[in-house]
C-alpha cells in the first residue's frame, strides 16, 4: 500500500469520526499542546507507539474499557477523538476484532491514527481550554445588611 493510500485511509476513518458528536468534541487543550511543544511530536509519537502496546495491543487488555484517561497527556485526547481509546471502540470504528492481539499492521495504523489526528489539530489554532474553571460563588447573606460579615469560602486567601 502506498503513502498516498495509508492517507487516504486515515483521512476515511477521520472522516467517519467526525460525524460523532462524542469524538468531535474532542480538542488539543493548551496543557496537551504544551506537552506537545516541550517534548515535540516525534516524541509524543513514541509516546503513542508505547502505550498502543502496553494498553491496546494484548489479546485481554487490563481494565478494558478503562484504561484510557481522558486528559493528561496528548495521545489520550487524541486516542478517545479516533476511537482507539478500548478494544470495545477498535471493534465498532475500525473493524478490528477484540479478543486477539493486534497484528503489527493494526498497531500501526493505530499510531497513524493518533498521529494524523495530532497533525491536524496542531493545524488549527489553539482554541481555548475545554475543561471548566470552577467558577467562584458568593454564599448570599440572609439579611443583605450582613453581606459584608460573610467570608467568601471560595475566594483566595488576603495576603497580610
Amino acid at each position: 500500500m502506498s503513502a498516498a493510500a495509508d492517507r487516504d485511509e486515515l483521512d476515511g476513518a477521520l472522516a467517519r469520526l467526525s460525524g460523532s458528536t462524542f469524538r468531535r468534541r474532542f480538542r488539543l487543550g493548551a496543557r496537551e499542546r504544551a506537552v506537545i511543544e516541550a517534548k515535540g511530536l516525534t516524541r509524543i509519537r513514541e509516546h503513542a507507539d508505547r502505550l498502543i502496546a502496553d494498553r491496546l495491543a494484548p489479546a485481554l487488555p487490563r481494565n478494558d474499557g478503562k484504561q484510557t484517561p481522558m486528559r493528561g497527556h496528548p495521545v489520550f485526547v487524541a486516542q478517545h477523538a479516533t476511537a482507539t481509546c478500548c478494544r470495545g471502540c477498535l471493534a465498532k470504528w475500525h473493524g478490528i476484532r477484540a479478543g486477539r492481539a493486534l497484528t503489527v499492521d493494526e498497531r500501526a495504523f493505530v499510531v497513524a491514527l493518533i498521529g494524523r489526528w495530532l497533525d491536524a489539530q496542531l493545524a488549527q489554532p489553539a482554541v481555548e481550554d475545554a475543561r471548566p474553571v470552577r467558577a467562584r460563588i458568593r454564599r448570599k447573606a440572609a439579611n443583605p445588611s450582613d453581606a459584608e460579615e460573610m467570608p467568601d469560602l471560595f475566594a483566595p486567601p488576603r495576603k497580610s
